[in-house]
């Protein structure tokens, strides 16, 4: 089940937003909202990892089309060694994440699209990017 965020802070933090940075308070509840889902992937707990999307992802990509897709696409999150939020944006009523992901020893860049319907959270996907490395010369 998709996080709700039904306390009263919780809620003006996601009623509240204005184009540009997140607070800190809204970039821990995209944080949250994304490691479960990450957690779940990680776990291989597709149902629940599928409950952390938007509910427009829901209705057009089904949880069996779901599964493989991250299977072959996003492989990294689930044998992830490790991940950290760094930027985190607000624009067009849509929040873009940025996660720092260690796997296989490469580390992927993704920038995920997080939707906000009322007071819940919903991911409607994410962009593959490797991290560049500094070049000595």
């Amino acid at each position: 089940m998709a996080v709700m965020l039904s306390s009263c802070a919780q809620k003006a933090e996601v009623e509240n937003l204005a184009d540009g940075s997140c607070s800190s308070a809204q970039a821990k509840l995209v944080d949250k909202h994304i490691s479960g889902q990450i957690d779940a992937l990680a776990s291989k707990n597709w149902q629940l990892a599928f409950s952390f999307a938007s509910e427009s992802f829901q209705e057009n990509i089904g949880l069996d089309q779901f599964t493989e897709i991250i299977s072959a696409q996003y492989t990294m999150l689930i044998e992830n060694q490790g991940y950290k939020f760094e930027m985190c944006d607000f624009a067009d009523d849509k929040v873009t994440q940025e996660v720092r992901v260690t796997s296989g020893g490469q580390d992927y860049l993704l920038t995920y699209r997080v939707s906000i319907s009322g007071s819940k959270l919903g991911i409607e996907g994410a962009v593959v990017g490797m991290v560049d490395t500094p070049v000595t010369v």
